[in-house]
């Protein structure tokens, strides 16, 4: 056991007694989380069976819900996880099944707060993927969901918000006065990489970084610093005279960077959603004569499927995508042989007990510290 969690569990600092309310769409993250606690608390001699408190939103046949918290909250410091964007779950909506939306995951997020009644010491949200995160900016006339739930959040008495590779942190701008820790798991993707790619060389004369877009320059940028290796980038040239689905359509990917033949490349950003622009770049990468190309997401939602990919796969265009499990990931997904689960209960364990005892984030655990550590065991630094 490390000092750090040794630390973590002394009870003579805790702000207050730990909960963890793990809601249905975040179930199974809640579990590998809520192991973690348990096993350092129970080596720590600080014995404990479970930081779970049983919650539940049932609805009733008409849509209509209520939240329901099963045991005492009272003067607990109260963490609740919850994935807005699971779609698995499903509720009878007048005799059909209906798939719960971002909207339905966020109003049980408050339905959950509502139930805790003011009693816990202090409310703490765990929302990986931001509820209305990718509606980061007002052009023209437009709503802006993201913010609004968060100052919403914090009129009902939130204390803490931790989100992972937010679509854009600017965000929190709207909540200036609340904590919110926007959270990248580098280190885990890296360490994934190491674990599942048996020719992986992250080193300056075999593999280099390319982002997908401007947007997503500066994740990028982070694994070409701490690697040493060299980054390229791709801007989406747009066609301004129209709209097609909400947005003007990408007329191509222009690169910028290094020649790339013969180079395995990293491909990262926050979201996998149709999917369509990584595969245009990984594309235009092959065309470039890059070796291999794996891609990356936070948040593999693959809202068109999985044929695309396949194919991609199967041709050669891609060697492998990884992607986090903060968020859903359907049973094909995680049956595909180019998708590799990249776990991060252990680090959302690591805020929680971190937060619990009012400890530095940056002195319980330091990714850029981890990360060469990796290197140097692996031989690359």
């Amino acid at each position: 056991m490390s000092n750090a969690e040794n630390v973590l569990f002394d009870n003579d600092s805790r702000v207050a007694p730990l909960g963890l309310i793990a809601m249905k769409s975040a179930s199974e993250i809640g579990e590998k989380v809520n192991g973690y606690l348990t096993n350092w608390a129970n080596e720590n001699e600080h014995f404990k069976d479970t930081f779970l408190i049983e919650a539940d939103c049932p609805r009733f046949s008409s849509g209509d819900a209520k939240g329901l918290i099963k045991e005492t909250i009272r003067g607990v410091d109260l963490f609740i996880l919850c994935d807005v964007g699971n779609y698995s779950c499903k509720y009878d909506y007048f005799g059909n099944e209906n798939s719960m939306s971002p909207d339905d995951h966020y109003q049980d997020l408050k339905r959950i707060i509502q139930a805790a009644s003011g009693k816990a010491h202090r409310i703490n949200i765990i929302m990986p993927s931001l509820y209305g995160g990718r509606q980061h900016r007002r052009s023209y006339r437009e709503s802006l969901d993201c913010a609004v739930a968060l100052q919403e959040l914090q009129a009902m008495g939130v204390s803490n918000i931790l989100a992972f590779d937010a679509h854009d942190p600017r965000v929190q701008n709207a909540v200036p006065l609340m904590g919110f820790d926007n959270i990248i798991p580098s280190y885990q993707v890296l360490k994934a990489m190491f674990r599942d790619l048996d020719d992986f060389k992250p080193d300056k004369n075999h593999f280099m970084i390319v982002s997908p877009d401007e947007g997503a320059i500066n994740r990028n940028m982070y694994y070409a610093s701490v690697l040493g290796v060299d980054l390229g980038m791709f801007y989406k040239r747009r066609d301004y005279s129209q709209i097609v689905n909400g947005r003007n359509p990408i007329v191509a990917h222009e690169y910028i960077g290094r020649d790339c033949a013969g180079m395995d490349i990293f491909i990262a950003d926050d979201i996998i959603s149709s999917g369509e622009s990584m595969l245009d770049v990984a594309l235009e990468l092959k065309k470039r004569k890059a070796n291999k190309i794996y891609c990356y997401a936070t948040y593999p939602i693959f809202t068109n499927g999985l044929d695309k990919f396949n194919k991609a796969y199967s041709d050669g265009i891609i060697d492998g995508v990884f992607g986090t499990n903060l968020t859903y990931r359907k049973p094909e997904l995680l049956a595909s042989p180019w998708f590799h689960d990249v776990n991060c209960a252990k680090y959302i364990a690591y805020f929680i007990a971190s937060l619990n005892h009012d400890k530095s984030i940056s002195q319980v655990i330091d990714p850029h510290k981890k990360i060469e550590v990796l290197l140097k065991k692996y031989g690359i630094k």
